[in-house]
């Protein structure tokens, strides 16, 4: 007989335990509880002590965390029909725990679809120059529309970015090529403008002479300076045609001049 009482009491002993641990949640800070009734609904708990009843209620426990989703790589068809993989990776969290629950069967999963998508149909209306320059337009784009979608199922998306733009081997040779000719483009329209900038220089120099003849003097003696300090034997002096006539006969100078 005692030793069927000690039963029973260790048996109740563990029921009661087993009834406390079901009722007894205990949620972080970045938890929060849906807590069902019967299967009805009846509000968020958390965080901290939170008491069910048992058997009776059930908690489903939501993260409030930004939730990092990386998107596989989807091939995309551009505007300009070329042929692309791109993936991306999606910031998003939870702010309505009971739209989270009960709208969607499972917001993770139908995120990662409806960003899937979503890729797909916003680069197919873009350009490859488009998306190559102007990702950050894209990316901004593309998380308005992930965040309106997702609003009825109490996720806000805070950021989408474009990882990676795999292009196939011949456009990446094309465009290779493309830069090779717009740096050599560049190249020739420094030299141009250098060249042009040097004959402006110097045309404004041969005004500047030959308005004032002392300056034509002074880079002769500048000149001659020049070609002494070289190891050179033959030095050639310019002699003005005025000095030169003064030597020759009177028939020469009317014949020449």
């Amino acid at each position: 007989m005692e030793q069927l009482t000690l039963t029973l009491l260790v048996a109740g002993v563990i029921f009661l335990l087993f009834i406390l641990a079901s009722a007894i949640r205990i949620l972080r800070e970045y938890e929060r509880g849906v807590v069902f009734r019967l299967g009805r609904f009846i509000g968020v708990k958390g965080p901290g002590l939170i008491l069910l009843i048992p058997v009776i209620d059930k908690m489903v426990k939501v993260s409030l965390r930004t939730v990092v989703l990386d998107v596989p790589t989807q091939d995309v068809i551009t505007k300009d029909n070329v042929s692309i993989k791109v993936n991306a990776v999606v910031y998003f969290r939870v702010i309505q725990p009971d739209k989270a629950i009960v709208e969607v069967e499972n917001y993770l999963f139908a995120t990662s679809q409806l960003s899937q998508t979503t890729l797909r149909s916003i680069l197919g209306q873009s350009e490859l120059d488009e998306l190559l320059s102007q990702r950050d337009k894209i990316n901004r784009e593309l998380a308005k529309i992930i965040d309106h979608q997702t609003e009825p199922w109490g996720i806000k998306v805070s950021n989408v970015e474009v990882k990676h733009i795999d292009l196939p081997q011949e456009m990446q040779r094309a465009m290779a090529k493309q830069a090779e000719a717009e740096r050599e483009r560049r190249a020739k329209v420094i030299h141009a403008e250098g060249e042009f900038q040097a004959s402006q220089r110097l045309a404004d120099a041969a005004t500047i002479i030959s308005s004032n003849p002392a300056a034509l003097q002074l880079r002769f003696l500048q000149t001659l300076t020049e070609v002494a300090s070289e190891q050179s034997s033959t030095i050639i002096f310019p002699v003005p045609l005025d000095i030169i006539s003064a030597f020759l006969p009177k028939e020469k100078k009317l014949k020449g001049f």
